[in-house]
């Protein structure tokens, strides 16, 4: 069944559980809730640990300075990210009464100001903001999950994991700085509510601030990969995380709103000997210093530290040495060397461009806590429904199989499994990108290609050699191809 169809069948079970549940209006307000959800951009949570970077990280998918770092009241409330036509910032009170919030830039950086009112009293904050990375995905800012204010982190996981509700997100981007019992503790929890009792969907780990991981060296990504690789080993193996990308969010936000007056100061450090600016570079405050020979002055110096990082730095003066002339070639190469452009990716395949059945997995859910919360003459019958959807959805099975092809051994070759994943949708799950064929392929040659494909898998699914989990893998390529050609 393809994301369509799941989305339809879940619009048609909730429109039938409204007309079940017709004289229970706090039940028909939940369903009405689930059925606007499913016409609704995908909600993506950013979540982690305190000061795990995830202000930071959402202004850089973003690209633009929008969401507040610095450790202000309005980071401690749930803030929701969404695409409008005018930049707006509301707050709505315990009391459930909204009002306008003051918008200002200090010192560069925009804040939110909740006058008076401290977090307590406030539920949420909404920012509407126009963002074309905004337009078919809400972000979920949320305070962080190991706060030394027990309150804090409780609205992290009432957002997340109500009691007795739908977890306000689809999918979920957790930021690790390290993997400790407390983060596998809230990934399981997480992979019990949103995903259901079949495992997580959509949960990807970030090792953020991945640049201090190598203290700033110019191979700090390198050292930062080898840590998101071990985590991710870890988690994957206990199936609750699809994938670890290691981000340094302060690179990925300064290259994406760089500036040509800092591309200059950059090409002026490039021209210091190599000496001379290794030693400026040892500390921050080092570089940053008023008596400093180098040729640019205290202030933009002090500037690239506190945007750039001493990493940024080094990866910058280190591009232009090596040739790059322009300020956006800089920026793009920064952004590329950052992990954001990685992260980019992997949001668009396992996010992105499944968004139709990762809500409608979020709808199923929780329509299936509904029926089975409150019963009602007919509502076993449609929980066994709602279970068979949550059950044969095809894509429900790829996004699983994805998550545990990077951690379950399988008696494929490299090359197999390459094309394996690539056919269940790990490179994108448009015709091209699962067949890989060229872009304007003759569709009689991508049915060709596709059939040929049904039949490859299903003779590989019966190998008397293949242990269990294989075969099945095969079987789901083989549903894919199917789909496919179906499609064509």
């Amino acid at each position: 069944m393809n994301a369509t169809t799941a989305a339809e069948s879940a619009h048609d079970l909730i429109h039938q559980a409204c007309r079940m549940y017709a004289d229970q209006p706090h039940v028909r307000a939940q369903l009405d809730e689930c059925a606007v959800r499913l016409e609704q951009p995908l909600r993506v949570a950013l979540a982690g640990s305190l000061k795990a970077g995830k202000s930071t990280l959402l202004n850089a998918i973003v690209g633009q300075d929008i969401a507040p770092t610095d450790a202000t009241e309005c980071t401690r409330v749930v803030t929701w990210y969404r695409n409008g036509a005018t930049p707006q910032v509301t707050a709505t009170a315990r009391g459930g009464v909204e009002f306008n919030v003051p918008v200002a830039r200090r010192e560069g950086r925009l804040t939110f100001d909740l006058g008076e009112r401290t977090a307590d009293s406030v539920d949420r904050i909404d920012v509407d903001w126009p963002s074309s990375a905004l337009a078919r995905t809400t972000i979920v800012d949320t305070p962080g999950t190991s706060s030394l204010s027990t309150g804090v982190s409780a609205r992290t996981w009432e957002m997340l994991l109500p009691q007795n509700g739908a977890s306000g997100a689809d999918a979920v981007v957790y930021l690790l700085r390290a993997l400790n019992a407390s983060d596998v503790q809230f990934l399981g929890k997480i992979a019990d509510h949103v995903g259901g009792e079949s495992g997580p969907l959509g949960v990807i780990g970030v090792l953020s601030r991945a640049d201090e991981v190598g203290a700033g060296r110019l191979d700090a990504l390198t050292s930062a990969r080898k840590v998101a690789a071990r985590f991710a080993e870890e988690l994957e193996r206990t199936g609750l995380c699809q994938s670890v990308v290691p981000v340094a969010g302060l690179l990925a936000l300064a290259a994406r709103t760089m500036r040509q007056s800092e591309f200059a100061a950059f090409t002026a450090l490039a021209r210091v000997p190599a000496q001379d600016l290794s030693l400026a570079l040892l500390s921050a405050d080092r570089f940053a210093r008023e008596d400093s020979p180098l040729p640019v002055d205290a202030m933009m110096r002090s500037q690239l530290a506190d945007r750039f990082g001493l990493f940024g730095i080094r990866l910058a003066v280190t591009s232009i040495k090596l040739g790059v002339t322009d300020s956006p070639t800089l920026a793009a190469e920064l952004s590329a060397s950052s992990g954001l452009d990685e992260l980019r990716q992997v949001i668009d395949v396992q996010f992105g461009q499944r968004a139709d059945q990762l809500k409608s997995h979020t709808a199923l859910v929780t329509l299936g806590r509904i029926l089975g919360s409150t019963p009602v003459a007919g509502s076993e019958q449609m929980q066994a429904r709602v279970q068979r959807l949550l059950a044969d959805v095809h894509g429900f099975r790829e996004l699983r199989l994805l998550g545990k092809l990077r951690s379950v051994h399988t008696d494929l070759s490299a090359a197999d499994l390459t094309q394996l994943q690539r056919l269940i949708g790990g490179f994108g799950i448009r015709i091209g990108d699962r067949l890989g064929s060229e872009p304007g392929e003759d569709p009689n040659v991508q049915r060709a290609q596709a059939a040929a494909a049904v039949r490859r898998w299903r003779e590989l699914a019966g190998h008397p050699l293949f242990d269990r989990f294989t075969s099945r893998a095969c079987l789901v390529a083989a549903r894919s191809a199917e789909g496919i050609v179906a499609q064509l």
